[in-house]
């Protein structure tokens, strides 16, 4: 999976920790750059899969100085008919992706013992949330603000903390309940900003809309087989568990039923979905972990 490097003589570097290095940089300008090259060096076959000798991963991101990180309740509320009320959409969304990055990043370094394909997958992941966030930027710099501006909360970081011992938890509530979050929210906010005249800003989040099933899909995909490897033959049921352990069996709806089904959702997963946010029928979820 990595290019022989006996013509020059070198050993390919490991990719959990050209991943950390990543993870590690605090300044989003030039973690945007590191991602960068880290996918065109996994796309060149120049980085070495596997577990690096005694290798123990990042525990935290490197944090720019900005934006402060307050409670979620503390964060205000706005409408999206004026400046102000687009801006605080807008660095919400580039948090968002700022610490997807951060996550996709995450699952390289510290789950560096699954096989090379997921690394491959999350690289990209975090390449495309690398130009999601400069998409993003650009907008707020367009509408006179910048990120950090404002302030965010921590939310998105906490969950990788939460699942940072157990990879199939992580696939199934990193990408397949915060990101498919997104799935559902995202086109009614591109109708709002479109409602208010701020085509560009919809064009951002059309494009963001479209890689995120991708995701999710990846999520979905690393999720089964992480199901399978455990011998865990119902993994509908399985996700559901562990939603009910992490969330209790909290759902919010509607549910963007289309988009999470090309993201790789069931109709059982949905079904059971539905049935937590008062749409189905409700029924147990009793899989073994």
């Amino acid at each position: 999976m990595f290019r022989d490097s006996s013509l020059s003589g070198q050993c390919p570097e490991w990719t959990a920790p050209r991943a950390a290095a990543c993870l590690r940089e605090p300044d989003p300008a030039a973690k945007c750059a590191l991602v960068a090259a880290l996918a065109e060096e996994w796309c060149r076959n120049e980085l070495r899969p596997g577990v690096p000798p005694d290798w123990e991963p990042l525990q935290a991101p490197g944090r720019p100085k900005r934006p402060a990180l307050v409670p979620p309740r503390a964060l205000a509320r706005r409408g999206l008919g004026d400046v102000r009320g687009r801006t605080a959409l807008l660095h919400a969304i580039a948090h968002i992706e700022f610490n997807a990055i951060n996550l996709a990043l995450d699952a390289v370094q510290r789950f560096a013992g699954l096989p090379p394909a997921f690394h491959g997958d999350w690289i990209s992941v975090a390449e495309e949330e690398a130009r999601h966030f400069a998409l993003v930027v650009d907008r707020l710099r367009a509408l006179g603000a910048d990120y950090g501006d404002l302030p965010a909360h921590d939310g998105l970081w906490q969950m990788a903390v939460a699942t940072a011992d157990d990879p199939l938890r992580r696939m199934a509530l990193v990408p397949r309940v915060l990101e498919a979050r997104g799935l559902d929210v995202t086109p009614g906010m591109i109708t709002k900003l479109r409602d208010a005249g701020d085509d560009a800003s919809a064009d951002a989040l059309d494009v963001i809309l479209r890689d995120e099933v991708g995701h999710v899909a990846i999520g979905s995909r690393w999720f089964r087989w992480l199901c399978a490897e455990r011998g865990l033959s119902d993994p509908a049921a399985t996700y559901l568990k562990v939603l009910a352990e992490h969330f209790n069996g909290q759902v919010r709806c509607p549910l963007n039923l289309d988009a999470r089904r090309r993201a790789g959702f069931d109709e059982a997963e949905l079904d059971g979905l539905l049935d937590l946010c008062g749409e189905g029928r409700a029924r147990p979820a009793t899989a073994a972990i």
